[in-house]
């Protein structure tokens, strides 16, 4: 059973940065797109980054020139790095990706269970 693992998340100040992390575990042979997401409490989860298997990469405005998306050596794994954090920015952060998994390799699309961002003004 692939699965998705975040860990990186904390409290952090205003101005502050952080680096998030997420691994794939589990019979993975590859990722296609994988991305971020974040949901604030009493709001929709919305996308943060995404980056390809290629290495193209979008962002949410909000996000822009503060967030950088990219991808490890191994395929299935993916960063957030987050520098100026803002109080707004607070939310679990989700990530999410398009895993080739099993021996069959079958695309099957998968989430992490969250990681918690907090920013303190």
């Amino acid at each position: 059973q692939a699965r998705l693992v975040e860990s990186g998340g904390g409290l952090v100040q205003a101005g502050g940065s952080l680096r998030l992390s997420c691994a794939a575990s589990g019979i993975v042979l590859g990722a296609n797109r994988m991305a971020w997401y974040r949901q604030a409490p009493g709001k929709q989860r919305e996308l943060v980054a995404a980056i390809t298997s290629g290495g193209d990469t979008n962002y949410a405005d909000s996000v822009k020139g503060r967030f950088a998306i990219s991808r490890g050596n191994v395929k299935s794994t993916v960063y957030l790095q987050m520098h100026s954090l803002k109080p707004e920015d607070t939310a679990v952060y989700y990530c999410s990706g398009e895993l080739v998994v099993g021996l069959g390799g079958s695309t099957l699309d998968y989430w992490g269970q969250g990681t918690q961002v907090t920013v303190s003004a």
